[in-house]
């Protein structure tokens, strides 16, 4: 794998969607601390505006993705697009690495790219494939077709609250799907996830094997001799490097300082969702009339229909008095590890579910597609550590959430022992040390 007195040599493909590029990056530094050598190579379209990985090396390939494509809101569509458009560059670019006298003789690449599969086999180099999403989550996509089979999916709004007889803890809502103008792109996307990952040299998850052992017995069985490695969560192993791909207010932080403990409900629904104007003004005034202080993030274009929060009453923000806060895009893990933070108004991505469940702090949850539907139901009925807004975005509802979530001492006493299995699993002799301890020499066997 490498030459005498060297490092050995990896090369990482993050998938350039904010979700996506947080664990690859907290990947990256965890690989380096264990002492690879790390290239990255990334594409022109949706990298960070700044990262702070100087022993790094970053190459970039074209993408070619027009204005139109690059705005696409058919998630679907631009995912299938990103794989095409890179599939020649991307290979172009891997032959000259391992033309290099350091060479690298394994790839860890996102799931979401399917195409490597095929490019990694003809250049004869192993790939490692790192799923952002959680086990409970993986496991209905991983059997999509199954689901499509039997008229679970589309969802038919009848059998909303039916529970699906495979997946006994979830509802037929709860299933995930992602909206496309083509259902046959949805279930070519997943097809092609899903041969990707059998032709794998191994699976990495950011999870902990103690919160889904049912999950991981079940993705054993449908992909058998493939290497599973649960060594999360990534952000607890080092200083996570920055890969915003928008500039952080760092007031929050300055902000939150004032508020006193455990008292402020901290409001974000991630990096992709986007809400209609009646349901920001929804949330806007559940949040209000809870009387709680609140840390809202309000991601610039989320509001359909608005730049920002223009839409908001005239006198709104004045009305708060300063109980609460707005602002496009906050430092996450620095909020929700604020002695101030007594609550996560979520949308169930993964990455958040576990850096709340890593800092203990109890979600309400308010998914909008995908895996969040299920992640959401795990938080609220499995797990039991966070309450799940059901029906429609409604005022009442979100203030009603918000007081019952503050004053529930069970609640917090469930996500507190969580958290400290979250805690135990990073320490000698816990589940991801042990994992993470056999990821290295199987890197190192490829």
């Amino acid at each position: 794998m490498e030459n005498k007195g060297t490092k050995p040599a990896i090369v990482l493909f993050p998938f350039p969607l904010q979700g996506h590029l947080n664990p690859m990056f907290q990947l990256a530094n965890i690989l380096f601390r264990r002492g690879f050598s790390v290239t990255v190579i990334h594409t022109q379209f949706n990298f960070p505006i700044s990262w702070n990985c100087p022993d790094f090396r970053f190459v970039q390939i074209t993408d070619a993705l027009s204005e139109n494509e690059a705005s696409n809101p058919d998630v679907v569509e631009l995912l299938h697009d990103l794989n095409s458009k890179c599939a020649d560059p991307f290979a172009d670019c891997l032959r000259d690495i391992l033309s290099e006298e350091s060479g690298a003789s394994c790839v860890v690449v996102d799931a979401l790219w399917y195409f490597t599969a095929d490019v990694t086999a003809k250049i004869g180099i192993s790939r490692i494939v790192l799923r952002t999403s959680n086990l409970c989550s993986f496991v209905p996509f991983a059997e999509f077709h199954v689901l499509r089979e039997k008229g679970y999916l589309p969802l038919q709004e009848s059998e909303a609250e039916s529970p699906v007889p495979e997946f006994p803890s979830l509802r037929m809502k709860d299933l995930p799907w992602i909206e496309t103008k083509d259902p046959r792109s949805l279930d070519k996307l997943l097809s092609s996830l899903s041969k990707a990952l059998q032709s794998s040299s191994g699976i990495i998850f950011n999870t902990i094997e103690e919160l889904e052992m049912d999950s991981l017995y079940q993705i054993h069985k449908k992909f058998p001799g493939v290497p599973i490695f649960c060594i999360g969560p990534f952000h607890r192993y080092v200083s996570a490097s920055s890969s915003s791909l928008l500039t952080q207010d760092m007031t929050c932080v300055s902000w939150l300082d004032k508020q006193l403990p455990n008292s402020t409900i901290y409001v974000s629904l991630g990096s992709i969702a986007s809400i209609d104007e009646s349901e920001f003004l929804e949330i806007a005034w559940g949040l209000s009339n809870s009387d709680q202080p609140f840390l809202w993030m309000v991601r610039p274009g989320s509001v359909r229909g608005s730049e920002w929060i223009e839409l908001l009453p005239k006198g709104f923000v004045e009305s708060l008095e300063g109980r609460g806060k707005i602002v496009r895009w906050a430092p996450q893990l620095e909020v929700l590890g604020h002695g101030a933070t007594g609550g996560f108004l979520t949308h169930c991505g993964w990455n958040s579910t576990l850096e709340s469940i890593c800092e203990g702090v109890p979600m309400i949850c308010m998914p909008s597609f995908g895996d969040q539907n299920v992640n959401a139901r795990y938080i609220s009925d499995v797990w039991r550590i966070g309450l799940h807004l059901e029906n429609k975005i409604e005022r009442k509802e979100i203030e009603k959430s918000i007081r019952v979530l503050m004053a529930s001492s069970e609640i917090r006493e469930r996500m507190r022992k969580m958290k400290k299995t979250a805690e135990e699993c990073l320490g000698q002799g816990g589940s991801s040390y042990c994992t993470l301890g056999n990821l290295i020499p199987h890197i190192l066997s490829l």
